[in-house]
């Protein structure tokens, strides 16, 4: 039996510029996915994935060596999309992994799947780590992305991540601000979809270099920030220069004018997890919005 782990993800600078070369800034979460292998006598994938909750979401056989879905199967478009990735994995494998005997594989996130915390990178960089092959790779031949995900599921501490020539550049960073217990992460009851988001991105007509370069340097201060003061202008200035790229309001216009923080959208604008400064009052704030997972920094990242 073989047991691999990734770390889950949140991007907190370069949404959507990482894809055009902008340095950006992630932190792995404490939260990611188990992925569980055994061998097996039958030419057989049987795979199982469960929730936070330990609970079956989703069950597929798969036939060897042509991964022929077969039953049961819960879900046909999961399966689907599975079977894209183990196919292009097994595609990269170097070990000529033997598949004339079979697998039985369990995952278990550690999080509510509606979280976008990498349900999709955690998986993929897993299935990477067992195979041997190269997680970048894998994930170029079968979701694609910038790969910032696949380097936060691999590093255990903040990383500023950038793409040079098409191919990832990633350094360790000590983030530790002294400013930590004023910052929240609420969850905004939605999942976003990623790729949807980045084809509306992809209709910007303007100067992406610059763009990107505006970016690069507003993710180089944010992380040099030594009060929470110009923590928040650097949120707000960012916040500006997204919104006129993808032509939507950040969400402190459209949820939180009242609110008596800063707030910014991390990764795909419109769904999964915000970031907000503020206070002991902040939880409450949100909850009475509708908004009830409000986590403190210091319990979502590692």
């Amino acid at each position: 039996m073989q047991n691999f782990y990734s770390n889950g993800k949140l991007l907190i600078t370069g949404e959507y510029a990482v894809l055009d070369g902008a340095k950006s800034f992630a932190i792995p979460t404490k939260y990611g996915q188990d992925f569980v292998v055994q061998n097996i006598s039958e030419p057989l994938i049987i795979w199982q994935s469960f929730d936070c909750n330990n609970k079956q979401w989703f069950a597929c056989t798969f036939t060897l060596p042509n991964l022929e879905i077969s039953t049961p199967c819960t879900d046909l478009p999961v399966a689907k999309i599975l079977q894209k990735i183990v196919k292009e994995a097994l595609k990269l494998d170097t070990k000529n992994t033997d598949k004339k005997s079979g697998f039985f594989i369990k995952t278990n996130l550690s999080f509510p799947r509606n979280w976008g915390l990498g349900s999709s990178s955690t998986l993929i960089n897993n299935v990477a780590k067992w195979l041997n092959i190269n997680a970048f790779e894998l994930l170029n031949k079968s979701f694609g992305g910038s790969g910032y995900d696949i380097a936060c599921a691999q590093n255990n501490t903040a990383i500023c991540y950038q793409l040079v020539n098409k191919k990832p550049q990633i350094k360790a960073i000590n983030f530790n601000p002294n400013f930590k217990d004023s910052l929240f992460f609420v969850h905004l009851n939605k999942k976003q979809n990623s790729k949807n988001a980045i084809e509306n991105y992809r209709k910007y007509a303007g100067n992406i270099f610059a763009f990107a370069e505006e970016i690069s340097q507003l993710t180089n201060a944010i992380i040099a920030s030594k009060n929470c003061i110009d923590f928040e202008k650097i949120m707000l200035e960012h916040e500006k220069i997204i919104a006129s790229v993808i032509k939507q309001k950040p969400i402190q216009k459209t949820l939180f004018s009242d609110y008596f923080g800063q707030t910014k959208s991390l990764g795909a604008w419109g769904g999964d997890f915000i970031l907000a400064t503020g206070n002991e009052n902040t939880p409450n704030y949100f909850k009475n919005k509708g908004f009830k997972t409000v986590i403190p920094y210091q319990e979502m990242i590692l």
